[in-house]
């Protein structure tokens, strides 16, 4: 489709153009098939942790929990982005911006609601909904605090959130956390017993998990360098789906969710309740702190990719503001932190068209689809080893664009000290958690992410030490 066919160079670049509905509602929805699986995996990550998703008792309902904190991703993600792309005064870029769950919150999230079920998610979604409304007022104070979060710091933490979750990529892909238990308490009792182990009754690291995993990655490498334009967009998808459908051959995938699910229903306002946990709500207004300077890079992306022009304060701050409503109520229905997304930056590059009402159409098809709920319970047949194998790409790509960021750094001894010492301390209590146990469980639950000594370390280090220290 060239640019010609869209429209004249002036109208490309004005987020105001709207191109015929029959090539806008197609890149509408190209601009949901490039986020859609990154936005649905956190809420299966955090109902995995919780002990309610896949492997877990409510398998035989159907997972109505997960299906439903699925369909709320869906949703609220489209009614985000509607705030970004129409605005509501000065709530909005008034931007081709898409937003989905953040995977920056997911190693806040985790030990937050580790195997507590659904007792744990009324103290998640009350951090949601005080780290929203911290996230919107950050809005007014986006611009001040820019100087003491240089490459060297956001580029630390987008790593550290890349390393925290590459090794739920691995567990997913080789069958689970609840099968990697099972597999562990057989292996206890049989050495218990004195018993051989019967590695056949022990599904963990199994080849027959591994691989559609495996399948996953080499589809979506394969598509991603081997093909142009939006196929190499879609590249995890498609890899997903081939993986599906090898799962299927294999007797791994169930549709019984699909039966029992619905055909429409409404979001439930406090599902979970509300409950006050300290850990999770100072862990949440930190981790908004870092979407928001996340959020200023994706807006600046978008007009210097779209319209060859630097972002305006007003761009950046209704942004911002955005970003904290959307999170803050969807965390009343029981969704999870929004943010803006990156994968579709590149889309607006790509395309070259900076139309705000072609990604409206994306929304607004996000938003039906999480009004459905057996669209929920579909993706919920995606059984976890398939869903590891797209996540293990992602989760190696955070950590490749935190490198990416750090590359702009000045390596000298001063930053390589500051990187060193917030590297070592995080990175080792994120590793060995047990070397914090004689603490309380807010601290613990902080320390161990990774994510608040890593920021803390490096912010307080670079605005300390002089820039000639060492030298």
């Amino acid at each position: 489709m060239t640019s010609s066919a869209m429209g004249t160079p002036e109208q490309l670049r004005d987020p105001d153009y709207m191109p015929a509905l029959g090539r806008a509602i197609p890149l509408g929805i190209q601009h949901v098939l490039a986020m859609f699986v990154s936005n649905v995996t956190p809420a299966i990550i955090v109902c995995g942790a919780a002990g309610i998703g896949f492997g877990s008792d409510q398998g035989a309902l159907g997972f109505p929990d997960m299906t439903y904190m699925i369909q709320m991703s869906m949703l609220f993600a489209g009614v985000a982005t509607l705030f970004q792309t129409i605005g509501i005064g000065p709530m909005g870029a008034r931007l081709p911006i898409v937003q989905g769950t953040s995977f920056a919150f997911v190693p806040i999230m985790i030990p937050a609601v580790a195997g507590l079920g659904t007792a744990g998610l009324g103290g998640l979604m009350t951090g949601v909904v005080l780290g929203g409304i911290f996230h919107f007022f950050l809005g007014f104070l986006i611009g001040r605090i820019r100087y003491a979060l240089p490459p060297l710091v956001t580029g630390l933490i987008v790593l550290m959130i890349g390393l925290a979750l590459v090794k739920v990529g691995i567990q997913y892909a080789a069958g689970g956390v609840p099968a990697m238990e099972a597999g562990m308490r057989a292996i206890a009792e049989a050495k218990a017993a004195g018993v051989p182990v019967d590695w056949s009754t022990i599904s963990f690291g199994s080849f027959a998990q591994w691989a559609p995993a495996l399948l996953v990655i080499l589809v979506t490498l394969a598509i991603k360098f081997f093909t142009r334009g939006f196929m190499a967009v879609a590249a995890v998808l498609i890899g997903i789906i081939a993986g599906y459908i090898l799962a299927l051959f294999m007797g791994q995938v169930s549709f019984t969710a699909i039966e029992r699910a619905g055909l429409f229903a409404l979001p439930n306002p406090f599902r979970w309740g509300f409950e006050f946990n300290a850990a999770i709500i100072i862990g949440m207004c930190f981790m908004a702190l870092i979407s928001a300077i996340e959020t200023v890079g994706d807006v600046s992306g978008i007009t210097k990719g779209g319209a060859g022009r630097e972002a305006t304060d007003k761009e950046i701050e209704g942004a911002t503001f955005a970003d904290g409503a959307g999170s803050a109520i969807a965390g009343l229905f029981g969704g999870l932190p929004n943010t803006s997304f990156s994968q579709n930056v590149g889309l607006i590059a790509m395309t070259g068209l900076m139309s705000r009402h072609v990604v409206t159409i994306g929304a607004i098809f996000l938003i039906i689809c999480g009004l459905v709920p057996k669209i929920g319970a579909a993706i919920n047949t995606v059984p976890i080893n398939v869903l590891g194998g797209g996540v293990v790409v992602m989760f190696g790509m955070v950590c490749a664009a935190g490198v990416n960021m750090l590359s702009d750094v000045k390596w000298n001894r001063r930053n390589m000290v500051i990187f060193a010492t917030a590297l070592s301390v995080s990175l080792g209590l994120q590793l060995v958690p047990e070397a914090l146990q004689h603490m309380g469980a807010t601290a613990q639950i902080l320390l161990t992410s990774g994510l608040l000594p890593a920021a803390a370390i490096a912010i307080i280090l670079n605005l300390v030490l002089p820039e000639d220290a060492g030298e």
